[in-house]
């Protein structure tokens, strides 16, 4: 039986519609849902436990809207090269080697990092899905896992992954208690055939599953959608008929004024993926102006081969400051705004936005608390201030999803953290070996 639990003495950072912030505040949950939020109640009594959060920020979890989980055994293997020469010479020769095994413990490394660093959501876009639930399922994690689907010149390849794509689906969708939910995913429009797409887009239709997708990266990829098909990414899935279903793309960086129209009218969601689109030199992506439209803008890291960590708190300061850099505009991206992009539009972006993303009575009870008596913290001015350009997701103490602790006072409690790190590096050792 789980125990109705509170959090008292704390400073609250709701994200909810006022944006309130609860000083000497309280959160309490109850079967992994939110039951109070306010100030430190009187009485004590009703609570099972009481868990001091004196001299603690809590905050939504922090959810990260691209990835590649199993990738973490690339981190450093490759780096300082472009996007295409980077993915043609190096990561995807690699890729091809990797098995079920493989996959299970570099993604179990990048759980381990994403928990410790805050983030109680992820999305996740790769191969070897099985692998990938297997691990995240226990690790407690809220977990958004899409089989990522390169085509092929051959139709019977395509039929396959497209095949055990759905059946992925319909195992996995709504498994560890609802926390692991899926979407179809076309890896992209240059690395998918138009009739490849649309089957998928079918496929997503019968589901009624929502698609994610990587769109507009570099200009490489634009030029080629033109020369191709006669029209750039966006308008091509817009053709195609991606748009008429929940859509989140990832990247974004090359779009024109007329196409953020477009994805704003469709309700596009994007996920910003700053720090691996600069190491790759892909460019920056128009956030201010995509904002501006509406547009649910949230955080993604990318791998930690493209990044080169999973540490969401990275992302959100870039967010707030690169925007101002390149529109010379302090108000271009607020820190208020940035933290939303990585909870509230995070939620938006995995369509979970009534269940997932602010501290609010009746929302799951994804909670995270950050050590705020280090000295980076003080003097305590705006704790939204500290949060956004004066934290680092190793400050995070605990981690919660749905009301239960995966890592408290920073230990883990639910992966075995010096296990996972010497299968990954046994994993790595294989292909250096060439075994």
């Amino acid at each position: 039986m789980e125990l109705h639990s509170i959090i008292v003495n704390a400073t609250i950072l709701t994200v909810d519609d006022s944006n309130r912030i609860v000083r000497n505040g309280a959160v309490a949950f109850n079967n992994g849902v939110i039951t109070y939020v306010g100030a430190t109640p009187e009485d004590l009594d009703p609570f099972d436990e009481v868990i001091d959060g004196r001299r603690r920020i809590v905050l939504p979890g922090l959810i990260n809207t691209h990835g590649h989980a199993g990738m973490s055994l690339l981190r450093g293997y490759a780096d300082d090269l472009p996007l295409q020469t980077w993915l043609n010479e190096k990561i995807w020769p690699w890729e091809a080697r990797f098995t079920d095994e493989h996959v299970r413990w570099g993604t179990g490394l990048s759980l381990i990092e994403m928990i410790r660093t805050g983030t109680t959501t992820f999305v996740d876009m790769y191969d070897h899905n099985e692998a990938v639930a297997d691990m995240a399922a226990p690790s407690g994690m809220r977990a958004v896992l899409c089989c990522g689907m390169i085509g092929s010149d051959n139709q019977n390849v395509r039929d396959r992954k497209l095949a055990d794509a759905v059946s992925f689906a319909k195992a996995w969708h709504g498994q560890a208690d609802g926390r692991i939910t899926v979407m179809l995913a076309p890896h992209s429009p240059y690395t998918c055939t138009p009739h490849f797409i649309t089957q998928i887009l079918d496929k997503a239709a019968q589901l009624q599953l929502p698609v994610h997708t990587h769109m507009s990266e570099t200009k490489w990829e634009v030029e080629l959608n033109v020369q191709r098909y006669g029209c750039r990414p966006v308008a091509h899935l817009h053709k195609l008929g991606m748009f008429e279903r929940q859509t989140l793309v990832a990247h974004a960086v090359h779009l024109t004024e007329e196409e953020m129209d477009l994805l704003a009218d469709c309700d596009v969601r994007v996920s910003h993926n700053a720090i691996s689109n600069l190491k790759l030199a892909s460019g920056v992506a128009p956030v201010p102006q995509m904002l501006a439209r509406g547009i649910s803008v949230s955080l993604g890291t990318d791998s930690s081969a493209s990044n080169n960590n999973l540490n969401l708190f990275e992302e959100l300061k870039m967010a707030a400051v690169l925007h101002k850099g390149t529109t010379y505009d302090p108000l271009a991206v607020p820190a208020e705004t940035a933290l939303r992009m990585a909870t509230r539009n995070g939620a938006d972006a995995v369509f979970q936005p009534d269940l997932i993303g602010s501290i609010e009575i009746g929302k799951q009870a994804d909670l995270i608390m950050l050590d705020a008596g280090r000295a980076n913290y003080q003097p305590a001015h705006n704790p939204c201030s500290h949060v956004v350009y004066a934290a680092n997701g190793l400050d995070v103490t605990d981690t919660i999803v749905a009301g239960k602790f995966l890592m408290r006072n920073g230990e883990l409690l639910t992966l075995d953290e010096e296990r996972v790190m010497y299968e990954a590096n046994r994993m790595v050792g294989q292909l250096m070996r060439g075994d």
